[in-house]
């Protein structure tokens, strides 16, 4: 079943945020909230530090799949079609660009139930070889401001097999929120969206509508 839009807290894993002091060049202090990666599996760790300025937070949620890791990658990878398996989006229209390359924009509107109604996007990261995918927020009528967010694909290990999916994002808190507050509201729409990847992606191995190559655009089989 989807998930319904977000009000409790949800269970998942998340980095642990450290505040760090950091010095700008004109010597003034500025106070940081850095999300470390030791939560996060180790081979994609990296794509997951955020470094988020005061009134900000960050946090990331991990999904495995049973599922092969170009399978889910064919669905991820897909930049001009999030509700594919992201069940809180409407349509999805391209504005810039082709959604293969960096710097094309999308216009998403949501369903209605979220304090939101469009969210201007642009694709950051879309790197095939190494399966990470990452988009930012530049507009749009929302709370969510200056959201940024990194999607990573990769090998689960052996024996369990299938693939792990790391989502991770920094964002604005809003205005009468708490840090806390925002944290669990995000967490939960992304947590919603990785378990409804998953459902996606088995449920068309299973009926063997996606090989190990996965999907391109208008549903033709990508080949390994």
């Amino acid at each position: 079943m989807p998930c319904t839009p977000p009000k409790t807290t949800t269970q998942h894993h998340r980095l642990t945020n450290i505040i760090i002091t950091t010095t700008n060049n004109n010597n003034n202090n500025k106070v940081a909230d850095r999300c470390t990666a030791h939560a996060v599996p180790e081979p994609v760790a990296k794509y997951h530090e955020h470094t988020a300025s005061s009134g900000q937070c960050c946090s990331a949620v991990v999904q495995t799949v049973a599922a092969p890791v170009n399978t889910v990658w064919s669905v991820v990878r897909r930049f001009d079609n999030p509700q594919a398996y992201k069940h809180f989006v409407k349509s999805c229209h391209l504005i810039v660009g082709n959604g293969d390359d960096v710097g094309s924009l999308r216009e998403v509107r949501v369903v209605s139930g979220l304090p939101a109604v469009t969210s201007m996007e642009r694709l950051e990261i879309l790197d095939d070889e190494k399966h990470v995918f990452g988009f930012r927020v530049v507009g749009g009528e929302h709370r969510l401001n200056n959201y940024r967010s990194v999607t990573t694909v990769h090998a689960a290990a052996a024996p369990a097999g299938g693939t792990v999916v790391v989502e991770s994002y920094v964002v604005d808190v809003p205005a009468g929120n708490t840090m806390e507050d925002t944290r669990v509201f995000v967490d939960t729409i992304v947590k919603c969206n990785l378990q409804s990847l998953a459902r996606t992606v088995e449920s068309l191995v299973k009926s063997g509508g996606a090989g190990e190559g996965g999907f391109r655009r208008g549903g033709g089989v990508l080949a390994a």
